[in-house]
């Protein structure tokens, strides 16, 4: 509740603040109005007047980012990844088994003093686009 209520204020205020920032000239006299040298409507008066309002609106906008990034650190807290595995109960021996091999097939039982033998690369094969089969690539030719 408290967080819907204060996301929707953010929200509004990222737009006074959007609103605020454009209506200012960028020469630094604010709307370019004209009229007398002094008073809230002059090019310095409202320069003054904007000036103010960006710098309230970007205060509450930080106020409001970092409020909201608390509070919903510290709803979200209780859910972290890490505290939801439960590791106390896996024994270490089972960390290094091998995956079980589906049934119906029996896996050859890996001996210690055998190491597995180097990785090879399937045979490349070229699809004949007119005939639907495949046929085995040519081997490359070395380039003299």
């Amino acid at each position: 509740m408290l967080l819907g209520i204060l996301l929707t204020f953010h929200i509004l205020v990222c737009i006074a603040l959007i609103c605020v920032v454009l209506l200012q000239r960028s020469e630094g006299g604010a709307l370019g109005m004209g009229g007398g040298p002094t008073g809230l409507m002059t090019a310095r008066g409202a320069g003054d007047l904007l000036t103010r309002t960006t710098w309230i609106l970007a205060a509450l906008f930080f106020v409001l980012s970092l409020t909201l990034t608390f509070l919903t650190g510290r709803e979200k807290s209780a859910s972290s990844v890490v505290d939801r595995i439960k590791i106390d109960n896996l024994a270490p021996s089972s960390l290094n088994r091998p995956p079980a091999a589906p049934a119906g097939t029996a896996p050859a039982a890996p001996t210690p003093d055998t190491a597995p033998g180097p990785l090879q690369a399937p045979t490349p094969t070229v699809r004949n686009p007119f005939t639907g089969q495949a046929e085995p690539a040519a081997p490359a030719q070395p380039k003299p």
